[in-house]
């Protein structure tokens, strides 16, 4: 089953946070950073998952950091982890 995207983002207004799962999803599939950091700006601790995923591949610092700001905590332990392994 394939849900559109406005039909998920009308389920993610009302709340439904599996809906946000989704939406994520298909932003990290399209490679679309900017929705994943206003989906985490919402709540979407999935998105922070995936952007995390990302920032550390690259080892940017910084952006590890704006993501556990905003509220992804395992974001602020990949930076310390990344932080001592660069000692």
């Amino acid at each position: 089953m394939t849900n559109d995207r406005e039909t998920l983002r009308a389920l993610a207004d009302d709340g439904n946070e599996r809906a946000l799962d989704r939406l994520a999803d298909l932003a990290e599939a399209r490679g679309d950073v900017q929705e994943l950091s206003d989906l985490l700006d919402e709540g979407c601790l999935h998105a922070g998952e995936l952007l995390t995923r990302r920032a550390a591949a690259v080892r940017d610092l910084r952006e590890l950091q704006r993501i556990a700001d905003a509220g992804y905590d395992e974001a602020a332990e990949v930076l310390e982890q990344l932080l001592v392994s660069d000692r």
